[in-house]
């Protein structure tokens, strides 16, 4: 996923998917601690996933308040 995606999609859409991305997070969590998880590199990018997310809400917020004002 990249952050060119990520700005074509709304607010809620990107709500969406930071909630999606934050269960398979803690299923990858649950996963690593029972000792079953075989794609270790999978944490890291669904980590990076989030923050990408969470950058363009972000932004896209700002954007918001400085078209209001």
């Amino acid at each position: 996923m990249d952050a060119k995606e990520l700005n074509d999609k709304t607010p809620d859409q990107l709500r969406d998917e930071l909630v999606s991305l934050k269960k398979e997070a803690f299923n990858l969590r649950f996963q690593q601690a029972t000792g079953q998880l075989e794609n270790t590199a999978r944490m890291r990018s669904v980590r990076r996933d989030v923050a990408r997310v969470k950058t363009v809400l972000n932004q896209k917020a700002a954007e918001a308040a400085k078209a209001k004002a």
